[in-house]
């Protein structure tokens, strides 16, 4: 019978629309802009990425299973419980994160400003080191939906490690 590896790796991607709003939601920090996104949650997508990339490390389907926006409940939902939730699966199962690397992909609102308190609610809630999490941007230098201006989108990737 082989053997359970000691780490595992997983990756994930979210991309919501801009709809009318003042604000977005990024990894739990209210980014003044002059869009919101159309969402059932608050459309967090740092946090919806990650916890994609979290639970397909360990194979346990996606966000929108454990969060289906079909479900009343979860409207207008804080997008940090969903990252608490996973950080507690994957505790019961041995595992807690390693690492993750988050990127912000649009052309505004400017993410810089923002990241170092996006890491610091990313890394309280998983109760991780402070470099072990990265949250960075990049444009799509205009190209596509990001680039038009249409939305936004984030992808991750995260190491587990036996706890």
């Amino acid at each position: 019978m082989p053997q359970t590896p000691s780490i595992r790796i997983g990756q994930g991607f979210d991309v919501h629309a801009f709809g009318d709003g003042d604000h977005v939601m990024l990894g739990g920090v209210r980014v003044p802009h002059d869009r919101g996104v159309l969402a059932h949650s608050d459309g967090d997508v740092v946090l919806h990425a990650l916890c994609d990339a979290m639970l397909g490390a360990l194979a346990l389907g996606d966000i929108g299973k454990h969060f289906p926006p079909s479900d009343p409940q979860w409207k207008g939902a804080d997008s940090r419980a969903f990252l608490r939730h996973c950080n507690a699966l994957i505790g019961e199962r041995g595992w807690k994160v390693g690492n993750a690397d988050i990127t912000v992909i649009c052309e505004r609102p400017k993410v810089g400003p923002h990241a170092d308190r996006m890491r610091e609610l990313v890394r309280d809630d998983l109760g991780i080191e402070p470099d072990a999490v990265s949250i960075k941007a990049t444009t799509s230098e205009k190209l596509g939906f990001t680039g038009r201006g249409e939305g936004i989108a984030a992808q991750a990737v995260v190491l587990l490690v036996k706890a």
